[in-house]
């Protein structure tokens, strides 16, 4: 069966850095499109950003975009979100997600089929 396991959260101050990863099996992982999404207490999952199967082609939320880099190696089916200049509202657990959207619906976590259990992230003070 799929698996994929995120790691790399924790505590870190407003306008640091951390570093997340995600390990997949059980798949054909560079068939995949891999998506980063987040969920806050209270708050619904939300798109974050995710990398295509083909091309390595990356789209962001508005929010994060010049500070949340997306990058992927096939070789190791691992895919990395890092991130910069962390805010507080960045706070959430961070889930790695994979499907095969079409390129109209990469934000729409629909079209991810399997994902991991997640891993905090804390902006603080």
């Amino acid at each position: 069966q799929v698996q994929l396991v995120e790691s790399g959260g924790g505590l870190v101050q407003p306008g640091g850095s951390l570093r997340l990863s995600c390990v997949a099996s059980g798949l054909t992982f560079s068939r995949y499109t891999m998506g980063w999404f987040r969920q806050a207490p209270g708050k619904e999952r939300e798109f974050v950003g995710v990398i295509r199967s083909s091309g390595g082609a990356t789209y962001y939320a508005d929010s994060v975009k010049g500070r949340f880099t997306i990058s992927r190696d096939n070789a190791n089916n691992m895919v990395y979100l890092q991130m910069n200049i962390l805010k507080p509202e960045d706070t959430a657990v961070y889930y790695c997600e994979a499907g095969t959207p079409v390129l109209s619906t990469v934000r729409d976590s629909s079209m991810y089929h399997h994902w991991g259990l997640g891993t905090q992230v804390t902006v603080s003070s």
